[in-house]
């Protein structure tokens, strides 16, 4: 039971003794869900709710666990400094659980392996590593994809806050390309007009699967979750949330009933 709820259990334990010193009738909130807006199909904002992927299937886990949730909108940027200050108690945003994130933040087991792609013009022919050097890419600021772009020698990496923002600037020919989770690249070149857009180059990132983030040292937060998300997988919450939100990808073993899921190490 996380800290929170432990509160609320106590709460309502000393309402129940009459004249008991001390207790005192605090409102406990729910848990806050730090999130993204602009991210489909994994997070993004449908008919003024939060939904895609991650947050669909932090709701089912959650309600396993007897957890409220209470989502918010942010930029990546500023998500896992606001969970490690305790601003937020979770996030929830295609997080790849990389080592150097561990230092800052903790993980739950993984539910999603990411690829990253590189958007371009339509015939660009940016299909390797080596085309991309020299080449103008756009990235949103810290995200994997950042770090990745960062390893491209010669590549210059141009930051943005958000994915709308990057890709309106690939659209107007100020960037060579941008660099994308699979996913929402896909998304936005099927939104792009006919022959705008193409996926020039790909990579999987197998070793820092996607996995809900919460504050260094929350433990109870981290089993309950991770218990949340092992019965989803089993109960088959999460092939369904994938046909739904990943039609096009094959559905890896570990996410089938009895799979297991991603083990992430501390």
């Amino acid at each position: 039971m996380s800290a929170k709820r432990l509160l609320a259990v106590v709460t309502v334990a000393c309402l129940a003794v009459v004249g008991l010193a001390g207790c005192s009738a605090s409102k406990v909130s729910p848990l806050v869900v730090a999130t993204l807006s602009d991210s489909p199909p994994s997070a993004y904002i449908a008919q003024g709710v939060y939904t895609g992927f991650d947050n669909e299937l932090l709701r089912v886990a959650a309600r396993y666990e007897n957890i409220d949730l209470s989502f918010v909108g942010t930029d990546f940027a500023g998500l896992l400094s606001g969970i490690a200050v305790g601003r937020f108690d979770i996030g929830s945003a295609t997080i790849s659980s990389t080592e150097a994130r561990k230092k800052t933040v903790s993980f739950t087991n993984g539910y999603h392996v990411g690829i990253t792609v590189v958007v371009t013009a339509k015939g660009a022919r940016l299909t390797t590593p080596n085309a991309l050097s020299g080449k103008r890419l756009g990235v949103v600021q810290g995200t994997l994809q950042e770090e990745y772009a960062q390893k491209i020698p010669g590549a210059k990496v141009v930051r943005f806050p958000d994915s709308n923002s990057a890709a309106a600037q690939l659209k107007s020919g100020a960037l060579d390309g941008w660099v994308a989770t699979q996913a929402v690249g896909t998304k936005y070149v099927k939104q792009a007009a006919p022959s705008a857009l193409e996926i020039g180059y790909s990579v999987a990132a197998k070793e820092a699967p996607s996995a809900f983030a919460v504050r260094i040292g929350d433990k109870t937060l981290v089993s309950e979750l991770n218990d949340g998300i092992s019965r989803s997988i089993n109960d088959g919450t999460v092939v369904r949330l994938y046909k739904r939100f990943f039609p096009a990808e094959v559905i890896p073993p570990e996410l089938e009933p009895g799979g297991g899921g991603y083990s992430v190490s501390p």
